[in-house]
């Protein structure tokens, strides 16, 4: 009987969707994002998704000085593959977004396929009062972002990384952005085996449902054939169960408090290590083995920990 493969757990840390408001579990000082991000990896998660945040007020950072204050301290307590953003804010350049992925070098960086309206302002009507000036606007006028990754951004990020050898999370928020994705590898961006994250239930993209899931992973079957690797992060209440369901399929998984701030339903999760522990704990019942940052490495051909610049 064939053994099946090692699943991947992803923990994104923080992101740029959710306010210090909404949670007080969510990191954004680099002691909270460096603490959160070890216990993360100490709880099982191989790979350790990371934005940054202003200090002072929780807002969305992209300077390389605020990433700078806790990447040194991640690589030093823990052997997790660190794969950092390219998205950055809605409002951001491409070139302001892949500053960096430029400055720090890592193992991974995640990629978004394609442009989408990508709002989540229905989240400001859960609130009366914010902890920051800043949250109430970004939060509502979320319903005017465009998030902007046209085929010449893409082609910017590919070519500007390029002498880096980072290995690429594909983010796929929709089954055209899997088409895009073949597109690019078509015109020799993109070199296979390849890594997709396929994305549900972020406001703009697909929905969160087992069978676009199964959709989406047919037709990437019939683009990518044996050539990709896959990951589910399942925003919101549909966290954990496209993350067991991927598990089951054969897929990787991501959690974290960037894509949900519960733990289940009503009940806001104390940590990101609290997410991973709950979803270790639900795949390995059911017959899975959790990858090592080391088998990870493997399984993703990554160029390792040693190659980094921070």
């Amino acid at each position: 009987m064939a053994r099946k493969p090692r699943t991947i757990i992803t923990c994104a840390i923080t992101g740029a969707i959710h306010t210090p408001t909404m949670s007080d579990a969510l990191p954004y000082t680099p002691d909270d994002i460096a603490a959160q991000a070890i216990a993360a990896a100490e709880a099982g998660a191989s790979i350790l998704h990371l934005h940054a945040r202003r200090p002072a007020d929780g807002g969305v950072s992209i300077e390389p000085s605020d990433f700078a204050a806790f990447l040194p301290r991640i690589k030093q307590a823990t052997g997790a593959v660190v794969n950092l953003s390219t998205g950055g804010s809605l409002k951001n350049t491409i070139e302001d977004r892949i500053a960096p992925a430029l400055r720090f070098s890592p193992e991974m960086c995640s990629l978004n396929m394609g442009s989408m309206n990508f709002s989540f302002h229905p989240l400001a009507k859960r609130y009366d009062s914010w902890k920051f000036d800043w949250e109430k606007d970004y939060v509502e006028n979320s319903d005017t972002y465009i998030f902007r990754n046209t085929f010449r951004d893409i082609g910017t990020v590919a070519a500007a990384l390029a002498p880096h050898h980072i290995k690429f999370e594909h983010e796929c928020y929709d089954v055209g952005h899997l088409y895009n994705l073949r597109f690019c590898m078509d015109i020799g961006l993109f070199k296979a085996p390849i890594f997709i994250q396929f994305i549900f239930g972020i406001l703009g993209g697909i929905g969160p449902e087992v069978d676009n899931l199964i959709f989406m992973k047919r037709t990437a079957d019939r683009l990518f054939g044996e050539d990709y690797r896959w990951s589910v992060l399942g925003a919101g209440g549909a966290q954990m169960g496209l993350a067991t369901t991927a598990s089951q399929m054969g897929g990787n998984l991501r959690v974290g408090l960037e894509d949900s701030l519960f733990l289940s339903r009503g009940k806001l999760a104390e940590s990101n290590a609290q997410q991973v522990t709950k979803i270790r704990r639900i795949v390995e019942d059911l017959g899975c083995e959790i990858a090592t940052p080391d088998e990870a490495r493997e399984m993703l051909g990554l160029k390792g920990g040693d190659q980094v610049a921070f």
